[in-house]
């Protein structure tokens, strides 16, 4: 493209905030948990016509960027990608060379972050994000721009503790919505319903019932193995594994209650043997039943 239109910035109607080094420094001194990663920059180009950067460093920052409309491109460690719109990059802390502009013909629109922090690397190997990773569709995300522009405007109200912890706090959301979208993004049901809600709802309704993963399958017409191995990439559990979970996380509520007898709660919950509820509660929720009612007592 012509060097004479290149722009990192200055575009009608855009929103930009780039916080402070010290803010950051004083911040992370005073209360360092609370800010392992942190956003540096913030901002919004709309029809950003000869929008350009270029890092021949790169970026000690990991960036993402969520293209509204419009098409961008970029160069990363010589590798090239188009954006378009609805799809999002997150460039993971990188010292390779990598440049993105703004097409020509049709400018994109862009929502956009930059964020760091001490643990960005393992942040990001946790996350299993690298260089390669090609720009990814999403549905219009109406949540991830409302949080965006919470951010936003939170950082606009002053670098306060609060504002910058705040800030912080919904980038994780922001996160999320364009990492998970299935999690976030309203969409259309297919004919079948959302298989994955109903069978939670199902087994909240039938806590006190000894549900087996047949059960749960049939309900759904599906094999025993295709509906275990669908409620596994959905949740990151077995469905069994999961609905314990439930009943455990009822066990506590009713532990909690004033005069909840741990073998009333095991009945409760579809266990005939306490002792056995007990092992059972032990292992998901790391203490004892008695421990558990004690403690929440003290804490009440």
């Amino acid at each position: 493209m012509s060097t004479s239109f290149r722009r990192r910035d200055g575009f009608e109607g855009e929103k930009l905030i780039s916080i402070p080094q010290k803010v950051w420094k004083d911040a992370r001194e005073r209360d360092p948990v609370l800010f392992p990663v942190y956003v540096t920059q913030i901002g919004y180009f709309p029809k950003a016509a000869g929008h350009y950067r270029e890092r021949r460093k790169g970026c000690e920052d990991n960036i993402f960027i969520y293209c509204l409309q419009g098409i961008g491109h970029y160069i990363l460690d010589n590798k090239r990608f188009e954006v378009h719109s609805n799809q999002f990059i997150l460039i993971p802390a990188t010292d390779k060379y990598m440049r993105y502009w703004s097409d020509i013909d049709d400018p994109w629109t862009i929502y956009w972050v930059h964020f760091t922090g001490d643990v960005i690397d393992s942040f990001n190997k946790s996350l299993n994000l690298t260089i390669t990773r090609s720009p990814v569709q999403v549905p219009f995300n109406e949540k991830g721009i409302e949080t965006w522009h919470n951010i936003y405007q939170t950082l606009e109200m002053g670098y306060s503790v609060e504002n910058l912890c705040s800030a912080n706090f919904c980038l994780y959301y922001l996160l999320a919505t364009f990492l998970f979208p299935e999690r976030h993004i309203a969409k259309e049901k297919d004919d079948q319903g959302d298989i994955i809600t109903q069978t939670v709802l199902n087994m909240r309704n039938n806590l006190g019932k000894k549900l087996t993963v047949e059960d749960m399958a049939c309900r759904h017409k599906l094999s025993v193995s295709h509906f275990s191995n669908l409620f596994r990439k959905a949740t990151g559990m077995p469905p069994i594994d999961y609905f314990i979970h439930l009943k455990m996380q009822r066990a506590c509520q009713l532990l909690y209650a004033k005069g909840a007898k741990i073998k009333e709660v095991a009945f409760d919950l579809g266990y005939d043997d306490p002792y056995y509820f007990s092992r059972i509660f032990k292992k998901y929720i790391g203490t004892s039943p008695e421990q558990y009612r004690l403690s929440a007592k003290n804490t009440g």
